[in-house]
């Protein structure tokens, strides 16, 4: 029997879904687990049950998931809280592994990010922010898990797939390492490279990509047609079914004729995208520079320690 505690920070909630969306394959699992904390399930008093407790408290747990970023004082008090009951710590989904899309708001200092939200919306009245008195306090940026505690396992996605995060628990329930290949969305793209541009700028990821409907295998490559693709530098898996044999499986973007937009981070941990994106652009006779807003397209959703304020 396994004892799994799960805590959610800056995060959506997708990655909780993704969980329920495990369906039927969850049922030969639960038997082997036991839920001791998770707050989308259940209602544990990190107080305790009359709320006299001085500090949140977790039960100790053989596993760990924490889903978000860590974006202020209470997720950094739990993260260090999950990290010491917890023999296995998971960070799971892009959030949690590199930021994910709330890092962005890492390009603005905390004061500034909160007088544009209540001071220069248009259509909302000027006030003051929330004290720290009623609200936990806001941290300088917003950090992914590894930045404030030792992680264990990274599975990333924007959400993570079921199918991946039950290979996870059966891995753990078996004793054994996990960890995703360190291949790129390219190595299982069924699009044709023919490594040099069709010509003409780089085009808003929006635009129409050029293809027969229901086909791949006669497509060209998204940057070649000129549509900003991240698939070079972004880690392969984002379609892993469950059953399904994994060189069948077409990234989830390209399935809908669409570029990747890097949702599920950097090939490898330590990888820098912005260099190696230039790179493989440069390559086929594309201007990086055309890129619009081209600090935060790159790290859309691995922002954690690459962005920076540009308001300072």
């Amino acid at each position: 029997m396994v004892r799994v505690a799960e805590e959610w920070f800056a995060v959506c909630g997708g990655c909780e879904l993704s969980l329920l969306d495990i369906g039927e394959s969850l049922l030969d699992i639960l038997p082997n687990l036991e839920i001791v904390h998770m707050p989308v399930l259940m209602d544990h008093k990190l107080f305790g049950q009359k709320g006299d407790g001085t500090k949140p408290e977790i039960p100790e747990a053989d596993l760990g998931l924490i889903t978000g970023g860590i974006r202020n004082e209470e997720n950094k008090e739990l993260a260090l809280e999950m990290r010491k009951k917890c023999k296995i710590i998971v960070a799971l989904g892009t959030c949690a592994c590199f930021g994910g899309i709330p890092a962005l708001a890492n390009l603005s200092t905390t004061e500034a990010m909160l007088d544009q939200i209540f001071n220069k919306e248009k259509g909302t009245d000027p006030s003051s922010p929330p004290s720290d008195k009623s609200l936990p306090k806001l941290l300088d940026r917003v950090y992914a898990v590894d930045e404030v505690i030792k992680v264990d396992i990274h599975l990333p996605g924007c959400p993570p797939t079921p199918a991946h995060i039950v290979e996870l628990l059966n891995a753990v329930l078996a004793g054994k390492t996990f960890a995703l290949p360190e291949r790129s969305v390219c190595d299982t793209c069924p699009t044709i490279r023919e490594k040099q541009s069709t010509g003409g700028s780089i085009k808003r990821p929006l635009q129409n990509a050029q293809f027969t409907p229901g086909r791949y295998d006669n497509m060209r490559c998204l940057n070649e047609q000129g549509l900003f693709c991240l698939g070079p530098v972004t880690k392969a898996g984002c379609n892993r079914i469950l059953g399904a044999d994994p060189s069948e499986e077409i990234p989830r973007c390209i399935k809908a004729y669409m570029p990747c937009r890097g949702c599920f981070g950097p090939v490898r941990q330590s990888s820098n995208p912005t260099a190696d994106i230039m790179g493989s652009l440069s390559y086929i006779g594309r201007d990086p520079k055309e890129i619009v807003d081209r600090v935060a397209t790159i790290n859309r959703f691995i922002g954690s320690g690459r962005l920076r304020p540009q308001d300072k």
